[in-house]
């Protein structure tokens, strides 16, 4: 948790947030399959990579249901921000762009959108942090649907949950490292949407691979 979390005030909660939360409360059976459960799979395109600084430049995400990628789900918004990273821009090329959205709206889209669908991200701890920098002020602490990172979860489909991590190479699990070993074509990359459906394509290349080790559930796949 960053340092950033305990040196503010809570803001009022709005009640579309309250609303988001109470429907996230739903818990999921651990003898679910894959093809019963519902994932939001997410990134974020950001000013830089530091938290207590940066900002949120877009949100891409698409859904994956009876695991298969719902194309026509896929969203991509980009959001006001007042810090332009010049890093970042240089990577991502957002600098300009016309169709951004106030806070609160972002917001409201973003909590229907996600519901209590299974949240999904390449190092989604990052994502989720950024987001909920950006929604604190409309009353948003933390997100509670339950969460995969598909770099962990490759890890631990290739060395198993009781890894010494000191002997992984985590350059092997990029996103990038990781879709040129699952042959995933990576066309788009660097913008949300586009890492998105990069990171929803490799989470279903993921899964066959967990159900031939005999991850087949929800309940073993969230150990």
């Amino acid at each position: 948790m960053s340092w950033w979390l305990f040196n503010r005030k809570k803001a009022n909660q709005k009640s579309f947030v309250k609303e988001y939360l109470e429907k996230a409360k739903k818990s999921i059976p651990n003898i679910r399959s894959f093809d019963q459960l519902s994932f939001v799979v997410l990134d974020t395109e950001t000013t830089g990579l530091n938290p207590a600084e940066d900002h949120i430049l877009s949100f891409g995400a698409v859904k994956i249901q009876g695991e298969k990628i719902q194309i026509a789900s896929s969203v991509e918004w980009y959001l006001n921000s007042t810090k332009k990273g010049k890093e970042a821009i240089i990577i991502h090329g957002l600098m300009g762009n016309e169709k951004k959205v106030s806070l609160e709206n972002f917001s409201i889209q973003l909590l229907e959108y996600l519901g209590n669908n299974i949240l999904v991200g390449h190092h989604l701890g990052f994502d989720l942090e950024m987001l909920q920098k950006a929604l604190r002020p409309v009353g948003l602490e933390r997100f509670p649907n339950p969460c995969i990172d598909t770099a962990q979860l490759a890890i631990r489909i290739d060395h198993g949950l009781m890894v010494d991590r000191n002997r992984i190479n985590f350059k092997e699990y990029t996103l990038d490292f990781l879709c040129q070993r699952f042959k995933i074509k990576t066309h788009d990359r660097h913008t949300a949407g586009g890492d998105a459906f990069l990171t929803a394509s490799l989470f279903l290349k993921l899964l066959k691979l967990a159900s031939k080790k005999g991850i087949d559930n929800w309940g073993l796949l969230n150990k």
